[in-house]
C-alpha cells in the first residue's frame, strides 16, 4: 500500500492520502476561548504540507472543563465565524479536517480554579506533581446525560462550521478514557464493573453522535490500545470496545495508549511494557485490525517514511503523526516528492521521568508557538529553556482563563 494512495471511509468520504496530522495540545485560543490568529496561521502552514487530513487539537465541550487553560471552547454559536475561518483554512488544502472533541474529566489543573469530574473520585497519581490536580467529584446520572448532550451540540456545531468530520476523544486519560479504566473507575452502577458497563458511555455518545449529524459527516474515535498501567484499560479490552463500536456506524478508530500518569503516546509505560522507538502502537493495532470492521490509524512517534509504509503494509489504514509535523509541516509534501525526510527531537534524558514528559510537550509546543508566527521551527532548543516557558505561559494564560470564567458568570 502506497502513503499517497486515497482511503474511502465507510460513509463514502475520501481521505486522499494515508498521513494524518494527529492532534496535539495547542493551547492558542483568543480572549473568547475561539481559534486565534495565531492558531489559524499554524493550520495554514500545515495545510500547506500535504497530509490528507487533520485532526485538531482538543476542542472543549464544556468551558469548565479544559484539557489547558488556553483551550478552544465550542459549546454555542457566539463565535462560529471564526471555527468557520479554521474549517476553510485547514481544508484549502483538499484534506479532510475533523474536530477532535473532548473533556479532559480529571486531567484537568488545579490552578484553574473548577470542580474537576470524573467515572469516580480517585485522584490522579503524578507523583511528585500530584498535587497540581484537584481530587475529581464522581459524576451523577444527571452529569452523564449533560456530557453526552454537550458532545452532541459539539459535534453539531462543528458540521456547521465546515469541519468534514469529529473525532470523540477517549483516549490518553481524558474523561471517557476514565470511564474506561478499571483504575479511576470504581461505579457500582450501569457504568462500572463490566467493559461493557465502563464503554457504555463511549457508545451512548458516538450514538447521540451519530444520530445528530448528516451520514457524509464523520463520526471517528479514538481510543487507548491500553493504558499502559497495572490493573488499568487492557488491550483485550480495547478489543471488545472495537468490537462494539463495529456495530455503530463509525467511519474510523484512531489508537493511542497511555495518560499522563504513563504517557506512552511518548514511549514510556509504567506496566513494564516495553514501546518500539517509532509507531509505538501498531502491534496492538495488528490484533484489532482482524476484528476491526472500520478502517483503523495507528499514531505514536511515527516520524520517517519507511516508517509510515511499514504501518499502512501492516494493514492499519492511516498514519497518525504528531510531533514530527510540529518540527517540519512539509513532510508529507517532501515524503510525495520522493525524500526520506525525518523530523525528531533530541532525546530528554532526565532522572524524573514525569518532568521529562513535561518537558518533552514544552518542547513540542514551543515548534508551534513558532509555526503560528511564520517562524521556521527549532529542534535544538533547550528542553529545560522550553519548560520554563511553557510554565510561565501556563500560569498566565490560567489567570485569563479564571478572569474570563469570572467575567461569564458574572453575565
Amino acid at each position: 500500500m502506497n502513503l499517497f494512495t486515497p482511503l474511502t471511509l465507510p460513509n463514502g468520504t475520501v481521505i486522499p492520502n494515508r498521513i494524518a496530522k494527529a492532534a496535539m495540545e495547542e493551547n492558542m485560543c483568543d480572549a473568547n476561548h475561539a481559534p486565534s490568529d495565531a492558531l489559524l496561521r499554524m493550520y495554514q502552514a500545515w495545510a500547506d504540507g500535504g497530509a490528507g487530513l487533520f485532526l485538531t487539537g482538543n476542542v472543549m465541550v464544556d468551558r469548565r472543563g479544559m484539557t489547558g487553560p488556553g483551550g478552544v471552547v465550542l459549546e454555542d454559536d457566539r463565535n462560529l465565524e471564526r471555527f468557520k475561518q479554521w474549517a476553510q483554512i485547514t481544508r484549502s488544502g483538499g484534506a479532510q479536517a475533523w474536530m477532535q472533541i473532548s473533556h479532559p474529566g480529571r486531567q484537568m489543573m488545579a490552578a484553574l480554579g473548577q470542580q474537576t469530574w470524573s467515572a469516580s473520585s480517585v485522584a490522579l497519581d503524578m507523583g511528585d506533581l500530584s498535587n497540581k490536580f484537584s481530587v475529581p467529584k464522581e459524576m451523577t446520572v444527571a452529569d452523564i446525560d449533560e456530557l453526552q448532550r454537550r458532545f452532541v451540540t459539539t459535534a453539531k456545531l462543528a458540521e456547521q462550521a465546515g469541519f468534514s468530520g469529529v473525532q470523540i476523544h477517549a483516549a490518553h486519560g481524558y474523561l471517557l478514557s476514565q470511564f474506561l479504566s478499571p483504575i479511576s473507575n470504581k461505579r457500582q452502577d450501569p457504568w462500572g464493573g463490566s467493559i461493557e458497563n465502563r464503554a457504555r458511555l463511549l457508545i451512548d455518545i458516538v450514538k447521540a453522535v451519530r444520530g445528530a449529524v448528516s451520514p457524509r459527516f464523520v463520526v471517528a474515535v479514538k481510543l487507548n490500545s491500553a493504558d499502559f498501567q497495572r490493573g488499568g484499560f487492557s488491550p483485550e479490552e480495547a478489543l471488545r470496545v472495537v468490537e462494539m463500536l463495529n456495530e455503530l456506524k463509525v467511519d474510523l478508530v484512531e489508537l493511542s495508549g497511555g495518560s499522563y500518569e504513563a504517557p506512552a503516546m511518548q514511549g514510556q509505560a509504567r506496566d513494564g511494557r516495553t514501546l518500539a522507538r517509532e509507531a509505538y502502537f501498531l502491534e496492538f493495532a495488528k490484533d484489532i485490525a482482524a476484528v476491526a470492521r472500520m478502517p483503523l490509524m495507528v499514531t505514536g512517534g511515527i516520524r520517517r517514511k519507511a516508517v509510515a509504509e511499514q504501518v499502512v503494509n501492516s494493514g492499519v489504514a492511516m498514519v497518525g503523526i504528531a510531533a514530527a509535523l510540529a518540527i517540519d509541516p512539509r513532510l508529507p509534501h517532501d515524503w510525495r516528492a520522493g525524500k526520506d525526510t525525518t523530523a525528531a527531537l533530541p532525546p530528554i534524558t532526565w532522572n524524573n521521568k514525569m518532568l521529562a514528559s513535561l518537558a518533552y510537550m514544552a518542547v513540542v509546543k514551543f515548534q508551534m508557538k513558532r509555526l503560528s508566527q511564520g517562524r521556521a521551527t527549532n529542534r535544538n532548543v533547550s528542553p529545560l529553556w522550553a519548560l520554563i516557558v511553557q510554565q510561565v505561559m501556563t500560569a498566565i494564560q490560567a489567570r485569563k482563563y479564571r478572569r474570563w470564567m469570572a467575567h461569564r458568570a458574572a453575565a
